[in-house]
């Protein structure tokens, strides 16, 4: 499977949280071929399940991406707009944006805006409208946008919006096509509103009830210019094994076999330690009478920015280690 032109396929479709069906579907349509089944649960989750005899293994990965949503429409129609997930302020200005029905537009701030004042409401879209009564014929409020910038490769590199978290979902993909073995009961769980409080993932784990459990994500790199070691992952060096983020401990058992694992199959692999922050991992080890439950984490510069950066070695690292776990031996 060729990550860039599946990253593309699935950054090409409207998915903030809240509204993940077109990512979804084509997440269906790609795992169809290597599925015994695949359901959508009330949430919005889409589970592919592959048939095994030995224990139950659920492995997350949230299709949602932050976004923006209309709240207001001005009488020269301007949109302000409110957050869907972590939008960082600053990150934003001058960020190209398109509504669901395909309008496109701009993010830019009011003028003379002194940057230490500059807030969500000092915030708009600009859609080129030239009145209110144009703007509405076009974007109502509720209505939602993303990031309207490109998926490209950067030599090794990749540089797209929305890595965190469509590179986990291409990485659930690549795992699928490489299957053999059929041991464990294995569920491939793309969740929903994972960016709103990891909403998606709780029942979905209430209702699969996992004896084991990965979510896969993407991690903070600690290797950027001003890095303050908040993390301990950095590109280029491998699959990320989660120890702890502000969601969750990873079970000792869980980081133990995955370490095991790279070190068998020579896997590049790497501590990940984040002070803040969480993944679907989070919910899931909660579920019921508890989890156990581990995290495969891809280091990423610039997440929650319209262009977010991961090294395709590293995403390759984590196929092959996900991989690994899914057909080895679980007692």
């Amino acid at each position: 499977m060729d990550i860039l032109t599946t990253l593309q396929a699935l950054n090409a479709c409207h998915g903030p949280a809240g509204d993940e069906s077109g990512v979804a579907q084509v997440i269906r349509t790609l795992a169809a071929p290597y599925a015994d089944n695949i359901t959508t649960d009330a949430m919005g989750n889409l589970i592919v399940h592959k048939k095994g005899i030995g224990p139950k293994v659920m492995i997350a990965a949230h299709m949602d991406s932050i976004g923006c949503i209309a709240t207001f429409v001005d009488e020269k129609g301007f949109i302000r707009f409110g957050r869907l997930g972590g939008l960082d302020v600053p990150e934003l200005l001058s960020t190209p944006v398109r509504f669901k029905n395909g309008v496109h537009g701009v993010i830019r701030a009011e003028e003379h805006t002194d940057p230490k004042d500059l807030k969500l409401d000092k915030l708009f879209i600009d859609i080129g409208a030239e009145d209110e009564a144009e703007a509405r014929a076009q974007v109502l409020p509720g209505d939602t946008a993303v990031f309207d910038t490109p998926v490209q490769g950067v030599g090794r590199r990749l540089l797209s919006p929305y890595l965190d978290n469509r590179i986990a979902c291409v990485i659930l993909l690549m795992v699928l096509e490489e299957l053999r073995d059929r041991s464990n009961d294995l569920y491939f769980v793309f969740t929903v509103q994972e960016e709103l409080g990891l909403r998606g993932a709780r029942p979905a784990a209430y209702a699969i009830e996992p004896d084991y459990a990965i979510a896969v994500d993407v991690t903070d790199s600690d290797d950027t210019p001003g890095s303050q070691h908040d993390g301990t992952a950095v590109l280029g060096k491998g699959a990320a094994i989660k120890v702890m983020d502000g969601s969750v401990l990873c079970h000792p058992s869980m980081v133990a076999k995955l370490r095991t694992l790279a070190k068998e199959k020579g896997i590049a692999a790497q501590t990940d330690i984040i002070r803040s922050g969480g993944t679907d991992a989070g919910a899931i080890h909660q579920s019921r009478g508890g989890v156990i439950t581990g995290g495969i984490s891809v280091p990423c510069r610039y997440i929650h920015s319209p262009q977010e950066m991961v090294d395709a070695s590293d995403v390759e690292a984590c196929a092959a280690l996900l991989t690994a776990f899914v057909q080895s031996k679980l007692d």
